[in-house]
């Protein structure tokens, strides 16, 4: 059985979209979609003392582009404030240093010009530090047919899948019949029971950048995303 993931690329994105590339054998980024503004393709949020916090991207970005046209507003210093919000609010936690740099080094090695570009290989050093080894590809490398189900099937079948996995928003446009007369299992995740970990700032929030993860458990963060089936750990208070 070869299972198949196909969802668009994301800004640093939270631990669940990571638990499906780990599930996979292959993951195949739809930059090919439809960009959605106010969005997760270009921003996502950190934990602060005064609550969740916005990292965005600036783009020319419209509803009319694909996501992989869409070019990065370099007018401002994005990057340095995306830094010194993550030094500001994670300088302290154990594994900061470590990861800091990774995500550094990366915003710095260029003058990122498209988003795309940007969000797949933060996605893919991301993968490379949890231990995952899947096997990334782009969607513009296969042959799409029309229709989102239609789409998808396509893809799959290129890859000599016969597994989908995909996330429970999908169920909104997802034809299981399709997937069915094709031969293809369909999984949905289930984000439901991940663990707590040594997170700071207040009330613990699942809905972060897997950045905020790493930080706070470096190493082992990986336990806290698919090793989800142990038990849960007591909250350490700061």
């Amino acid at each position: 059985m070869k299972k198949i993931a196909i969802l668009q690329s994301n800004y640093i994105p939270w631990k669940g979209y990571f638990h499906i590339i780990q599930k996979v054998d292959h993951f195949v980024f739809l930059d090919t979609a439809q960009y959605t503004i106010r969005d997760w393709r270009n921003r996502n949020r950190i934990k602060t003392p005064a609550g969740l916090q916005w990292l965005t991207v600036p783009t020319n970005g419209t509803q009319s582009m694909k996501i992989n046209k869409v070019q990065i507003d370099n007018s401002t210093d994005w990057r340095k404030k995306h830094l010194q919000a993550l030094e500001r609010n994670y300088k302290k936690c154990r594994y900061f240093e470590q990861y800091f740099k990774l995500f550094q080094s990366i915003l710095i090695r260029e003058n990122w010009e498209n988003l795309s570009d940007l969000n797949q290989i933060l996605i893919k050093e991301i993968s490379g530090k949890l231990g995952i080894d899947t096997i990334f590809s782009d969607s513009r490398k296969f042959e799409l047919m029309e229709g989102k189900n239609e789409k998808i099937i396509s893809i799959i079948q290129q890859l000599n899948g016969d597994h989908y996995i995909t996330g429970p928003a999908a169920r909104s446009y997802i034809d299981p019949e399709i997937f069915k007369r094709n031969n293809i299992k369909l999984e949905y995740m289930d984000y439901s029971n991940y663990p707590v970990y040594n997170q700071p700032w207040r009330e613990f929030a699942h809905n972060v950048s897997v950045l905020d993860l790493l930080f706070c458990e470096g190493p082992n963060s990986s336990e806290f995303i698919w090793n989800v089936s142990k038990p849960l750990r007591t909250r350490r208070k700061h």
